[in-house]
């Protein structure tokens, strides 16, 4: 497995896309970075993630028509690397790159990440320009048929060419020279292409060249239980899901995929369910929207991802949250389970409810977490025999969102809201 020193536990931050969509700038992200450090970083948050497309030029200006404008410009250096786009990064100037914003997040007490395609970009090919390290260049390596099919600004990699791998080493190695702490690599995760589970590999062995500590989060889902072990080993993280959204259409699958993927979280290592669709929404993508789930589905969101020990990256505009949402991602208590958890699993399930357990790793307590999946409020039956069996045995328990304690014996059922859920640590 992936073992490591720096991402011990699930990586917590922000990440532009649910908000900005491809149209982010650097002001708009040093505005949530200053928001995370004054008002959430003590809560464990720490990632600042600059998502898709920070090296295209007028990125979002045709939206209605194209999320990616097709063959548009880009900013990129001689060694077919691309560059933050100065027209929304004015600091990446002179070749400076993400260096200085990744400065300033850093002085900010926070970490600094970027999203990345999968392979070298098509611009690259064309004007067969230079690979650092090699005298191959952008066209030998570029695989004209290895494309993504929603994205147009990338070729796959021919794995086996000379410059192949000299390529990500050389991205990698730029990556690190600018501060970067994270990097989420995109159109790789669910291995469309034949090329991409090598491709995992090759930016492994390109990190472990670089002389930084830098996270790998693999893009989009759904990630193949078959490739479980594949994951584990050459990733920190992978999205079990597509795109995941503020609709309970996309919350209910959830409880499924946590369950097949429940045996694979480690150290170092998270099946990953995610960004938190929380707050306000989609100005990027044309209008601005009210997170439309309940607040009820915002809890189980929110306690399932806990419990799981998912990757939490917030997708909202910091600077616009509001006192609900900051309640949820300041609930010490509830954060808590990502570091101080550990054996989740999914102890019952069927259409209408779902149940977990895990333990916490300090002080011999267990949480309990009893999910309504119906829409109205019903009471559900707690299967003490099987909690018992996992390892719980205490009569006393607090339910985490609320802090109202409870006295367990003889207690054989707990209200729970529709859609909603319930978190007890017990004791």
């Amino acid at each position: 497995m992936n073992k490591n020193k720096f991402a011990i536990t699930p990586p917590m931050g922000w990440n532009s896309y649910d908000y900005y969509d491809t149209a982010v700038n650097e002001e708009q992200v040093k505005a949530n970075a200053r928001y995370m450090a004054e008002n959430l970083k003590e809560f464990g948050w720490e990632y600042i993630v600059v998502d898709i497309e920070w090296y295209a030029y007028d990125a979002g200006s045709q939206r209605k028509q194209y999320q990616y404008i097709p063959f548009w410009k880009v900013e990129m250096d001689e060694y077919s690397r691309l560059l933050p786009c100065v027209q929304r990064f004015p600091s990446a100037k002179d070749g400076k790159g993400f260096g200085p914003l990744a400065d300033y997040v850093h002085s900010l007490g926070l970490k600094f990440g970027i999203h990345i395609m999968r392979g070298i970009p098509r611009e690259a090919a064309h004007a067969h320009t230079k690979i650092l390290g090699t005298n191959a260049t952008a066209n030998d390596i570029a695989d004209p048929a290895n494309i993504c099919d929603w994205n147009p600004d990338m070729y796959g990699i021919r794995p086996d060419a000379e410059g192949a791998q000299e390529y990500y080493d050389s991205l990698m190695s730029l990556y690190a020279e600018w501060g970067v702490d994270f990097i989420k690599c995109d159109d790789i995760c669910r291995m469309d292409m034949p090329t991409a589970k090598k491709e995992i590999e090759m930016l492994y062995q390109a990190i472990q060249k670089c002389g930084r500590e830098i996270v790998l989060s693999l893009s989009p889902g759904p990630a193949k239980i078959e490739e479980a072990w594949h994951y584990e080993t050459y990733a920190n993280m992978w999205r079990i899901t597509d795109d995941f959204w503020d609709s309970w259409k996309h919350l209910l699958p959830m409880f499924w995929r946590c369950e097949l993927w429940q045996n694979h979280v480690s150290e170092g290592c998270f099946p990953d369910c995610d960004m938190l669709p929380l707050g306000k929404l989609g100005m990027g993508f044309g209008e601005e929207w009210e997170c439309k789930f309940t607040k009820e589905e915002q809890v189980t969101m929110l306690t399932l991802w806990s419990i799981f020990r998912s990757p939490m990256m917030i997708g909202t505009e910091l600077t616009k949250l509001d006192d609900w949402t900051k309640s949820l991602l300041t609930n010490a208590e509830v954060l808590r389970l990502l570091k101080y958890s550990n054996g989740a699993r999914q102890i019952e399930r069927d259409d209408k409810h779902a149940v977990w357990c895990s333990m916490d790793t300090e002080d011999n307590t267990g949480y309990l977490a009893l999910f309504n999946l119906e829409e109205d409020k019903t009471t559900i039956c707690v299967p003490w025999n099987r909690v018992e069996d996992y390892g719980i045995y205490g009569k006393k328990g607090k339910e985490l969102w609320s802090g109202e304690e409870i006295d367990l014996t003889g207690k054989e059922s707990i209200l729970v809201p529709g859609h909603g859920a319930k978190l007890i640590k017990i004791y």
